[in-house]
């Protein structure tokens, strides 16, 4: 398409179809918990999460990016990344904690909302190829893997208030100024494709073996390596002032 062109109306449904669609699977998501059908609730908010990379990359290839589709996907996001794991949390191990279950599920997708508007008014400022605070996706997806992660293994039964802590932690997270790495903004006429083959190829492989397993070890290690990073360099930085 020429930049002098400009996409017609029904181009710009397109990616707003598919934030509707993973905002609809959001919704799913919060029946199948209610429902107790957990494993369903957890697939529901990972095909939320694909729908959710489709629609912003289709907006930048038709170039029909437009306000009202930016702030759809964010209220889009509130339900398939904020409500949705609050109550499947909620639903598993949030109600045996009472008024603490409710105020961690509670914490969640508040400050989900505030990370959202945050990234809304402050994206144009930022740096492209990080994000400040931990993304509402990534958390959301943190918190359905470490469920199930919960639910296959039984030995974890007896420590429900690690994920108490860790639900908390993780809200705190999406509403601080730790800088986590975005990947959206790789360069691949830049990157050598050797590398990013070789790479894609041990995750792959690494993921036909253990998907529940080593996608828990990816995300955890991706919210652990922002904080780690943050007290480094605030080290570092009083290390110079010497």
């Amino acid at each position: 398409m020429k930049n002098s062109e400009k996409p017609s109306q029904i181009m710009y449904l397109v990616p707003n179809l598919f934030t509707a669609a993973s905002c609809f699977f959001g919704v799913l998501s919060v029946v199948a918990s209610i429902n107790a059908s957990f494993e369903k609730a957890i697939i529901y908010i990972f095909i939320s999460l694909l729908l959710d990379g489709l629609d912003g990359r289709l907006a930048r290839i038709t170039n029909t990016t437009s306000k009202f589709g930016i702030e759809f996907d964010s209220l889009a996001d509130v339900i398939a990344f904020g409500v949705a794991p609050a109550i499947l949390f909620y639903q598993t191990i949030g109600h045996e904690f009472a008024r603490m279950g409710v105020l961690a599920s509670g914490m969640f997708v508040v400050f989900g909302a505030v990370r959202l508007a945050r990234f809304n008014i402050t994206t144009m400022e930022n740096e492209p190829n990080v994000f400040i605070g931990l993304p509402i996706p990534t958390a959301a997806i943190s918190i359905a893997i470490w469920i199930n992660f919960y639910l296959d293994y039984g030995f974890l039964k007896h420590y429900e208030w690690v994920y108490i802590f860790a639900m908390m932690v993780t809200s705190l997270l999406m509403v601080s100024n730790i800088r986590y790495p975005s990947f959206k903004k790789i360069d691949f006429k830049t990157a050598k494709f050797g590398k990013i083959l070789i790479i894609a190829m041990i995750l792959l492989a690494i993921l036909y073996v253990s998907p529940v397993e080593s996608v828990t070890l990816i995300v955890t290690l991706y919210i652990f390596y922002g904080i780690f990073r943050a007290i480094y360099n605030v080290y570092i930085a009083k290390f110079k002032k010497r």
